[in-house]
């Protein structure tokens, strides 16, 4: 027999669906990051990537979470281009699951240079829109919905070449060694996933670190993957904070014989251990 005891807050909380906090496909990872998101103020433009580092969610279960909430609805992406010629990304987060052509009409009302919009769980979007309008091809979509094929979808921009280019090719190379799953990547995409991937070397990833991102990210086994660029360029579109393993310094410790003694300051041929009375520093020999 269970018993539950629960005081409602006074301030700091947010009105969640418990369909969300349910829901059947969507991980605890994807749970954490929707509602993080949602819990934050309406003028925040806090992206995906920054929320799942202040959560402390991994890169492989941040890419993972990223992409059951896309299937599931409760996020859109779309890259439009500002001043410049360049491009940025504009999220869409959501406390219900929307069509991809409700989540254009939001985004389309908002100021290009906004990257990421959080609409208010008090007013969902209701019913399905009579006509779907078109949206902007997402380059972040999962490779299954992705209606360009193998073609890619980045916009060429004027930026220096990184100077970890070339390993960054050399990281794409290999990864048909990787897994069989990853063999047919088609030559023309190589240069686009390089440049992704030297995002994450200059990030402070090591090549293995992105080899394991990708690995983690492919479907179980059995499960065919039809477009491997368009996955690949999926996985490495955003680049988390590299975790950094915290410094261990080992500690010798005496055994519990020798607690208590003191290396003697004397001349001595190999090191002489004494036990001091008071604060002298030399054995009684030397004294």
């Amino acid at each position: 027999m269970i018993y539950r005891h629960f005081n409602a807050p006074s301030r700091g909380f947010t009105r969640f669906s418990h369909e969300i906090i349910r829901h059947p496909r969507l991980s605890s990872d994807a749970v954490r990051l929707l509602t993080w998101q949602l819990s934050l103020p309406q003028e925040a433009r806090e992206p995906l990537s920054r929320t799942a580092e202040r959560a402390r969610i991994g890169a492989c279960a941040f890419g993972r979470a990223k992409r059951q909430l896309k299937e599931e609805g409760f996020v859109h992406e779309r890259r439009v281009q500002v001043g410049g010629g360049r491009w940025i990304t504009q999220q869409l987060v959501s406390s219900t699951p929307m069509t991809a052509g409700q989540a254009a009409k939001l985004l389309a009302r908002e100021p290009v240079a906004s990257p990421q919009v959080t609409p208010s769980p008090r007013n969902p979007v209701v019913g399905a829109p009579t006509v779907d309008e078109p949206m902007t091809p997402s380059t972040g979509g999962h490779p299954e919905k992705d209606r360009g094929g193998e073609t890619s979808h980045l916009p060429l921009e004027v930026v220096e070449e990184s100077p970890r280019l070339e390993e960054a090719r050399a990281l794409i190379g290999a990864l048909p060694l990787l897994s069989s799953a990853l063999r047919h990547i088609p030559r023309g995409m190589r240069d686009e996933l390089a440049r992704l991937a030297a995002r994450w070397l200059e990030s402070g990833h090591t090549s293995a670190d992105v080899h394991q991102h990708i690995l983690c990210g492919l479907p179980g086994a059995g499960t065919p993957v039809h477009r491997p660029g368009g996955l690949v360029r999926y996985l490495l579109r955003d680049v988390p904070p590299r975790e950094l393993p915290s410094p261990h310094v080992p500690r010798s410790r005496l055994s519990a014989r020798l607690e208590g003694t003191r290396e003697c300051a004397g001349d001595h041929t190999q090191p002489m251990l004494f036990r001091p009375v008071g604060d002298e520093t030399h054995c009684a020999a030397c004294t």
